[in-house]
């Protein structure tokens, strides 16, 4: 009777496990620590689903997102080139709800790629876009977002909106209402 019930105690966990190691379950991950081994992770960081860099661009594509690399390359291991490996599927959201919200064109100029500030809510660990600026977005952000000091933009979701000298710096905590 006792080795019923323990194996039925463990069958949930077990069960769990198996369901997770299926081919095609999404990953869920912890950040991971920039190059140079600087820890970027929360103290309680969330787990978040990671995508590759060709299910990311296949999702932009779809969305009308472009994007673009100084290098023309997207190895992310490599600052002229733009990445979205390991970018968080918030992040893409984001940039989906962002284009459909504003009806504005987005061209990605960084992702995911080394060369950016460390952090944990970083380049590097999937959370920020960076956007050519336009007419169309610059209007669309500072219209209709909360000016909260510096160059800086927070949507109602709370996702933040730095305006660099040549581009807007997007954190996206979310992925803003999708």
């Amino acid at each position: 009777m006792k080795k019923s019930l323990w194996r039925a105690a463990i069958g949930v966990p077990v069960l769990s496990l198996a369901l997770l190691a299926l081919p095609g379950a999404a990953q869920a991950t912890p950040a991971a620590a920039a190059p140079g081994g600087v820890s970027a992770q929360a103290p309680a960081a969330a787990l978040v689903t990671k995508l590759t860099h060709s299910q990311a661009t296949s999702r932009f594509r779809a969305a009308g997102i472009t994007w673009s690399s100084s290098g023309g390359c997207s190895d992310r291991y490599n600052s002229t080139c733009t990445s979205f490996e390991q970018i968080n599927l918030a992040t893409v959201q984001g940039a989906e709800t962002l284009k459909s919200a504003s009806g504005c064109a987005l061209n990605v100029t960084g992702g995911t790629e080394t060369g950016h500030a460390s952090g944990t809510y970083s380049h590097w660990n999937g959370y920020k876009l960076d956007y050519s600026l336009s007419t169309c977005l610059n209007n669309y952000i500072t219209s209709r977002f909360t000016y909260i000091g510096g160059s800086k933009y927070q949507s109602g979701s709370g996702n933040v909106y730095y305006r660099e000298s040549n581009h807007w710096d997007v954190t996206y905590y979310n992925c803003g209402g999708c």
